[in-house]
């Protein structure tokens, strides 16, 4: 791939910071990104602009910044650079990003700069040769879409994922992580390589900030786009090894610059001599010149919470493959070298992956090139939930797309779904503590019964084990261990005909007691567990059994990144890991890759073409395989159906990953009928539950990101109610009586089991209905545990949402002696805490309300909502005792 050098040319940088905001949060740490910048990009080491060349924006109104991008689309002739540091907003459906500048409010449009009708505007019109687009904000991810239409040779970095928040107002001063990382690489260069470019920055951004966190807690991973452009483009000529002379154009072009005096003689005495020649040169130019690369056709991938991170490393190397710049079948003739395919891949937990295939009709307008019908308040969204309409559908095992398919229409969906075939396996493992090594059970092959009947605590209290599994609602691997203990609980191999016997379901069901026995996701299950987490006492550790996959188990042994928990150091220590234990003919995750195909749709056929080579090369173990296996998965059959074993690389290899590369990848052979009728008997199996959310309107809620959180979470929670599972929303403080600490708002009564009153109300707070009083955490909770610790339902519990407890200042003496003595009454109510601001779960009233009530407390971060809905699932659980070991320890 060839470079562009713009040294010599005239050349801009537009660095638009924005630190102060007149009605939202500040950000102090972009205030010393633009000096920052300014200083690297002019260095004599960069090479590439002049002081001059750099403009400096902080705009109060947004005509500042539109002034300033008039003027360098204008003037650069070379290379644009332009670079916004600040807030980002999205509409609801996730696209129309609006750039924040001081005088931008959250509902008024004309005081932002909107990305696509003025940005992208603007550099449309530039007369640079090459522009690149540096966006530092929320929700940068979301800028790729409208960036696709444009004509001009374009390069995008964005510092985070689609639907991503970098941002919460709370940093530092001194610059951000981001641009931090940024001009370490542009002023330092990097080993081996003689000057920076586009690309090798995305790529070792990518590598220095896989270790960090956005202040959300999502994993920080730069996303970049290129339109038009084939080439990469010199961002820095820094270097640690011996760098090179500076060409003779280069130099003669700064010549020139330098002497504007000359340049009118030198240029007549030119102009007679070369002109013909010059004339000759630019009509054979105009013959060889490759046309510019049309856009790259943009494949979405939606796959599972735990194979998102893996995936996207997978999509990453094929869009750099040498085979994503092949023809594919039925398409027109492009230049050599561009790139066919653009993947975008995102997650969302299994229930709503099928909500939003049951309601396939509301992504259909994007289909035919049109926006989403996001107009009907009732029902799912599946635009905003799971995400944008998919092309490709990987989710953890082919249970997941059974379950789908029967959640859709039979006939009228416009989507159709096609089984291509697994793309990596993991087998299904329980995790058995060192401290409890079993030893009468064998670790591979022995089945369910037996492994139950292992950890029940019969043959000593060493042996007495928790079992904690994935929410069969919420997670594939959930429901495929479901799937084994329902089916296979005897270790007799699965056919695809066959009843679950009610009895195994309800004694399987015993063993996993509420509340805390589920999880969204397998990686969060584990996330809890691990030694460095918020609360995770070695005690609960000893006695708890997770029923997760080889590939997540590993992961956590080995000390990589898991659900919300960064990677550590290295691996963990022998007491703290788990040994997997492999029930006998337990399907393995298979991981399907499932085509989407959308009915009208006008590009169907080369969409189609782009998904099956993206699949050819993801079994390719020449390809995707090597990835997938580097990530801790398994490889799919070859030629011969043999399973192949885990390649140099694979972290199963390593003997402290505790994994037994004998165990067999059993395939998934169960049908859709069975698949349903598990699930049936799983939610038969439950108990009726009540749940009361308690959720803090005070304006604190409005700093820092706060109260979108909490709407999210309160709303995934809603998600979880029905007839059998009932619900109360309540807000505090109450807004009638400001002077009582007590007081709440019944916004809805207790026992509901219609969803749409909360969804009502919570729409309402989200408009800004916040109270301007403190809210009284212990006096409000009190009246909340009271009124359940009345109700006749058996499993019940609170579900707190709050930033901070206001209420200590004017607390009488007894509230909190109160509150613990009532907590620890029967019948049992746990409170389920999601703590949003600066405090967190490790905070003494927090973990103390988890202790006295035997609840769980959830911080904040993007896997917040799915963690409480998979909490809340278990309140129902058959097990249902808050006595019992499930319960034991806070988070």
């Amino acid at each position: 791939m060839s470079e562009y050098d713009a040294r010599g040319k005239p050349n801009r940088a537009l660095l638009i910071c924005v630190d102060t905001y007149e009605q939202l949060t500040d950000l102090p740490a972009v205030r010393d990104n633009a000096e920052e910048l300014k200083r690297v990009l002019s260095a004599t080491a960069t090479d590439l602009f002049t002081g001059d060349e750099i403009v400096i924006c902080r705009p109060r109104e947004p005509w500042e910044a539109e002034q300033a991008l008039d003027a360098v689309t204008g003037q650069a002739r070379g290379l644009l650079l332009v670079y916004f540091s600040g807030h980002g907003r999205v509409g609801p459906d996730g696209g129309d990003l609006q750039l924040m500048v001081g005088a931008s409010a959250t509902r008024q449009r004309h005081k932002t700069l909107s990305w696509q009708d003025l940005v992208l505007s603007y550099l449309d019109q530039a007369r640079a040769d090459r522009i690149v687009i540096v966006l530092e904000c929320c929700y940068a991810g979301n800028a790729d879409e409208a960036f696709h239409s444009r004509r001009k040779p374009m390069s995008l970095l964005m510092a985070a994922q689609p639907n991503r928040r970098i941002f919460s107002g709370e940093e530092e001063a001194g610059g951000t992580l981001f641009t931090g990382a940024v001009v370490r690489v542009l002023e330092h260069g990097i080993p081996g390589k003689p000057f920076v470019t586009f690309e090798d920055l995305v790529r070792t951004l990518r590598e220095r900030l896989a270790p960090e966190r956005t202040p959300m807690g999502d994993v920080w991973e730069p996303r970049s786009a290129k339109q038009n452009t084939d080439d990469d483009v010199i961002l820095s000529f820094a270097t640690p090894e011996v760098r090179p002379s500076t060409p003779l154009r280069v130099r003669l072009r700064r010549w020139w610059k330098l002497r504007p005096h000359r340049r009118l003689r030198v240029l007549l005495v030119l102009l007679a001599v070369l002109a013909p020649l010059a004339a000759s040169l630019a009509v054979l130019h105009a013959r060889s010149a490759p046309p510019d690369c049309p856009p790259a056709l943009e494949l979405r991938l939606l796959t599972a919470p735990e194979a998102e991170p893996t995936l996207r490393r997978a999509a990453f190397a094929y869009e750099m493959s040498a085979l994503n710049t092949r023809p594919l079948d039925g398409e027109d003739d492009l230049p050599d070298g561009c790139r066919r395919t653009q993947l975008t891949v995102y997650s969302a937990a299994k229930d709503q992956v099928g909500q939003g295939f049951a309601a396939a009709d509301r992504w259909q307008g994007e289909a035919h090139g049109g926006a989403a019908d996001t107009s009907a308040a009732k029902g799912t969204d599946p635009l905003r939930r799971p995400g944008p309409q998919p092309d490709l559908w990987i989710p953890e095992s082919t249970a997941d797309y059974l379950a789908a398919r029967r959640t859709m229409p039979a006939t009228g969906s416009p989507a159709t779904l096609t089984d291509t075939g697994p793309v990596a396996y993991s087998p299904l493992v329980v995790g058995i503590p060192e401290s409890a090594h079993l030893d009468d059970v064998e670790q591979v092959g022995t089945p369910w019964r037996d492994l139950l009947t292992g950890t029940d605590g019969t043959h000593g209290d060493r042996y007495a084990l928790r079992l904690l599994r994935p929410s069969p609602v919420l997670s594939g691997t959930g429901l495929l261990h479901t799937i084994g203990l329902y089916l296979a609980d005897d270790g007799s191999p699965i056919g695809p005909a066959g009843t679950p016997e009610p009895s195994v379901a309800q004694s399987a069901e015993r063993r996993l007691s509420a509340p805390g026995s589920q999880y969204a996701g397998s990686t969060e299950l584990l996330c809890s567990l691990r030694p460095d987490t918020d609360g995770a006492d070695a005690n609960r550790r000893a006695r708890s059994a997770p029923l997760v996959s080889e590939k997540s188990l590993a992961d956590f042994n080995l000390g990589r990144a898991t659900g919300s928990c960064p990677a550590l150091g290295g691996a963990l220590t022998p007491a703290d890991r788990y040994a997997a234990y492999y029930p006998k003919n337990v399907p393995a995750l298979d991981h399907p890759l499932i085509r989407v195909g959308w009915q009208g749709a006008a590009d169907a056929a080369p969409r189609r073409a782009a998904v099956d080579r993206f699949g050819r090369w993801l079994r390719d173990p020449a390809g995707g395989q090597r990835t997938l296996v580097a990530e801790g998965y398994r490889g799919v059959p070859d030629e011969d159906g043999a399973m192949p074993r885990p390649g140099a690389g694979s972290p199963l290899l390593s003997s402290r990953a505790d994994a037994d590369l004998d165990a067999p990848v059993v395939p998934f052979t169960a049908g859709g009928d069975q698949v349903a009728r598990v699930l049936a008997g799983y939610d038969k199996a439950q108990k009726a539950s009540q749940v009361l959310i308690l959720l803090d309107t005070s304006t604190s809620m409005a700093d820092g990101g706060r109260l979108p959180a909490a709407i999210a979470a309160a709303g995934r929670v809603l998600e979880m109610v029905g007839v059998h599972h009932t619900y109360g929303l309540w807000t505090f403080p109450d807004p009638a009586h400001p002077d009582a600490p007590d007081a709440v708002r019944r916004a809805v009564p207790l026992g509901s089991a219609d969803p749409a009153p909360g969804k009502a109300e919570l729409d309402r707070i989200a408009k800004g209905a916040l109270v301007g009083h403190g809210a009284a955490m212990e006096e409000a909770l009190t009246v909340a545990v009271g009124e359940l610790k009345r109700s006749d339902v058996a499993n019940k519990a609170v579900v707190l949402i709050i930033d901070q407890d206001d209420g200590a200042p004017r607390r009488a003496a007894d509230v909190e002696r109160s509150l613990v003595a009532l907590l620890k009454k029967a019948p049992a109510v746990p409170v389920l805490t999601l703590v949003l601001g600066r405090a967190t779960c490790d905070a003494f009233v927090f973990k103390g309300l988890a202790d006295a009530s035997r609840g769980r407390c959830v911080p904040a971060g993007p896997a917040a909502p799915d963690l409480l809905a998979g909490l809340v699932a278990s309140v129902g659980s058959v097990g249902g005792a808050a006595g019992t070991p499930a319960a034991e320890g806070g988070r």
